[in-house]
């Protein structure tokens, strides 16, 4: 599709088949048994994330031709990123927890322009949840066959403030945060996850110092502020994609300006 931006809702909806495929893949590789390497950064990664890889990158190569694709599995981070237009895929996130046959891993796929995510999907396969987004205002759940507009409006409690958090002991650093915004509780999740709960409204904040890759957040980030959330730096700058080593900023998600309400 030569004009992809006037054409973004069919191409994510012509990637929900392929993502959600993807997750079924990833489900029936792991019941015949996970093959698993050590990469060079002492991360693992299986033959379930080379399939996932290769089936979305497939089908993204057929949409968008001439687009350029990252993904966490070939990307050479020796080669400085010059690209302000391009998509990010990281076919499993939360890899760990794959191996281990937990259900909070996730496939992603995010198409990033001029720096910021636009198009994503987020496939949760062990939870039969799909996410996707094409724009402002159009971020959708499909579960249970259901589509639903997401719109981060609060499922909890009103009054109380929810966190989700990538470590099961968060640092001091974070547990001030949480104070400073009246956090109740928070709860650990190791994959994009984190994002797509903050966009259905089942949790109002997140906070992050700098860790992982552009590939593990985009699909999420696109999918959460798409709905309606809130995503600065820790400091209140702007999220940007495209950086040279691809590495994250530290990151707050806000479900929106008044979290407990």
């Amino acid at each position: 599709m030569s004009n992809w931006r006037t054409n973004s809702s069919i191409i994510a909806e012509g990637l929900i088949d392929t993502t959600s495929f993807a997750g079924k893949k990833s489900i029936e590789i792991f019941k015949k048994g996970l093959k698993k390497i050590i990469k060079p950064d002492n991360s693992p990664v299986t033959n379930g994330d080379l399939e996932v890889n290769k089936i979305l990158t497939d089908k993204i190569k057929e949409l968008t031709p001439n687009i350029p694709i990252i993904s966490e599995e070939t990307v050479n981070l020796e080669k400085t990123n010059n690209l302000k237009t391009f998509w990010l895929i990281d076919p499993i996130d939360g890899t760990k927890e794959y191996i281990k046959g937990q259900d909070e891993y996730t496939i992603n796929a995010a198409l990033v322009y001029n720096y910021i995510p636009t198009i994503g999907l987020l496939d949760v396969p062990k939870k039969n949840r799909l996410f996707y987004t094409f724009g402002k205002g159009n971020s959708f759940l499909i579960e249970n066959g259901n589509t639903k507009k997401l719109d981060c409006k609060k499922k909890t409690k009103k009054g109380k403030v929810f966190a989700v958090s990538a470590s099961d002991k968060p640092s001091t650093m974070i547990l001030d945060i949480h104070k400073k915004y009246k956090v109740v509780s928070y709860t650990p999740m190791h994959s994009s996850y984190k994002f797509c709960v903050i966009a259905t409204g089942e949790f109002d904040f997140y906070a992050a110092k700098e860790r992982a890759y552009e590939w593990d957040y985009a699909a999420g980030h696109a999918i959460a502020e798409n709905a309606g959330a809130i995503i600065t730096t820790l400091e209140g700058k702007s999220f940007k994609y495209g950086k040279e080593d691809y590495k994250n900023l530290s990151l707050m998600i806000k479900r929106n300006k008044i979290l407990d309400d």
